[in-house]
């Protein structure tokens, strides 16, 4: 790690009280390197998945790797941390999917009862 010191005055002015031998304060530069790590734990999407599109709990499952893998990540687990994000980002799809077909079937259910009904309702009143 690279770290250095230097004699910085804080300010060039003299502050009341302080008299004419004003003190240079040390102050120390940490330069600390980035987390080249970077794994997506795909949090988000899970939560969103188990609020909104939770088919047979695997939002909630989706949730618990994602959980895992950032537990992971903080400890310093990288492997450990990308499997388990795999895990959540493919329950993630597979969640998203199932709901959204889910929701589509239910959609065209109503729509075709909807019809039916209109239907029946005509050929009713046309019999009068």
């Amino acid at each position: 790690m690279d770290c250095r010191t230097d004699q910085v005055p804080l300010n060039l002015n003299n502050y009341p009280n302080q008299g004419p031998n004003a003190q240079m304060m040390t102050t120390t530069v940490v330069n600390v390197a980035p987390n080249v790590t970077s794994v997506r734990d795909n949090f988000l999407w899970s939560i969103f998945n188990f609020a909104f599109m939770n088919f047979c709990c695997l939002g909630f499952v989706a949730m618990v790797f994602s959980v895992k893998s950032r537990d992971r990540k903080v400890v310093g687990d990288v492997e450990g941390a990308r499997h388990y994000a795999s895990t959540a980002r493919t329950l993630n799809i597979v969640t998203a999917v199932l709901s959204s077909l889910v929701y589509i079937i239910c959609f065209a259910m109503l729509l075709a009862g909807t019809f039916r009904v209109a239907q029946e309702t005509q050929r009713f009143g046309s019999w009068n």
